[in-house]
């Protein structure tokens, strides 16, 4: 049996550096397919959908809101074919309604152990048309390895460096973010897999480097530090969400292969400049993630924020505005509240202002936006910093004799040469 799983394509921020990461929802989904089933895996931001190619089946699996439109689109061309198809990922839990409007079936929670009942449904012509699991998540021991063997590698590079892959070693948070949908869509319950699983699932993955896509590893102290000191052999190097601000955990990660981190930079505190002193000291760079437009938010402020991320040496920074999301509390807060200034989903890309601020217009806050950018990348671009990221990591692969030249990576960055 045939069946063509689809990734649709979506816009990179706006002064973002293109590049594409290999995506983590298809490859975990695949691992929990029925063995009869022959996956066609088409990832639309880097090769073309041929709509001619047979299929018995289609899935569309949609991650960020701003694939929703395009997934529907690509649903409604297959069906008008004679073709079903089924939805699932993040964002199709999201706008679950809407996206019943184009497909036979929707899939909502979490796959591992419900494929066969899909598959079974599907070739005995009862294919429901709602398969609900969100308050019902599969035993995380059920959760295998992921099936990267579905990817084309050569695609997913960057200036001839092979990019990162994506692992995850648990399931749900227990923090409730203002302006994240993480606790409706895998639940307020943090869920670690079993840590012996996680190290034969990374122990398995060719790529040196990794990208530990969990939504925080500060979830649970112990749980992290046995993560670490599981992983110091396997001598990979990897980025994540924020680490346990503690040294006896900072120095377990840095030894465990600990390259960058995603830290949110929520404040101009002196917590947030000492956090960030801290990683430094350790060895691990950080990639501040800035959103602009919350409701203590002025103009006055916002340049004033920028000033600070100058001062505390952030190594990279990505610049988003706040985007109410469906099932989140800013979503609801501003739908109470009649500030949402458009649904159009095409506009919630992160880099658009689709509500009204508290404190100025939205077009203030959207030039807000490209000054943040343009000030904190105005003396070194997001170029330049980027290949010191990479220095960065390189140097830490020659200490432990793991380095591996990537078809010259660091000179295709030094000559600018343009490697898709």
């Amino acid at each position: 049996m045939k069946f063509k799983l689809i990734y649709p394509r979506w816009a990179k921020l706006n002064k973002q550096t293109e590049f594409h990461l290999p995506p983590h929802g298809p490859v975990v989904f695949a691992a929990s397919l029925p063995d009869y089933v022959d996956i066609d895996f088409v990832d639309e931001n880097l090769e073309d959908i041929d709509f001619n190619d047979p299929a018995d089946f289609v899935g569309i699996s949609m991650m960020l809101t701003i694939q929703i439109k395009r997934g529907w689109e690509i649903a409604d061309i297959y069906r008008k074919k004679g073709v079903k198809v089924i939805f699932g990922g993040i964002s199709t839990m999201l706008h679950a309604e809407e996206t019943l409007k184009h497909a036979d079936s929707v899939f909502l929670g979490e796959a591992e152990g419900r494929m066969e009942e899909v598959f079974s449904d599907f070739r005995n012509n009862r294919l429901q048309k709602v398969y609900n699991y969100l308050e019902k998540p599969p035993p995380i021991e059920i959760v295998g390895t992921a099936r990267r063997d579905i990817l084309k590698k050569d695609l997913y590079n960057y200036r001839g460096i092979q990019m990162v892959d994506l692992f995850h070693a648990s399931r749900g948070c227990r923090f409730n973010c203002y302006p994240c949908a993480v606790s409706y869509l895998g639940g307020r319950k943090f869920r670690p897999r079993p840590i012996d699983k996680s190290i034969e699932e990374l122990a398995s993955i060719d790529n040196n480097r990794l990208f530990i896509v969990d939504n925080s590893l500060a979830q649970d102290e112990d749980w992290e530090k046995d993560l670490f000191r599981e992983m110091i052999p396997l001598k990979k190097k990897w980025c994540s969400h924020p680490i346990e601000d503690k040294p006896e955990v900072l120095d377990l990660a840095a030894r465990a292969g600990a390259w960058y981190v995603y830290q949110a930079i929520f404040d101009t505190s002196d917590y947030i400049r000492e956090r960030i002193k801290r990683y430094h000291d350790h060895g691990i760079l950080v990639e501040g993630t800035v959103l602009l437009g919350m409701d203590n938010h002025t103009e006055d402020y916002i340049k004033r924020f920028i000033d600070f991320l100058l001062e505390i040496e952030l190594d990279i920074a990505e610049f988003t505005v706040l985007t109410p999301f469906p099932h989140t509390r800013a979503f609801d807060d501003f739908q109470e509240q009649n500030r949402i200034l458009t649904y159009d989903w095409n506009e919630y890309s992160a880099d658009k202002v689709v509500f009204q601020p508290k404190h100025m217009q939205p077009e203030k806050l959207q030039e807000l936006l490209q000054y943040a950018w343009g000030t904190f990348y105005q003396d070194e671009s997001q170029t330049v910093k980027m290949f010191k990221l990479f220095q960065h990591v390189i140097a830490k692969e020659k200490e432990d004799n793991t380095y591996q030249p990537r078809r010259r990576e660091l000179s295709n960055y030094a000559f600018g040469k343009k490697i898709r």
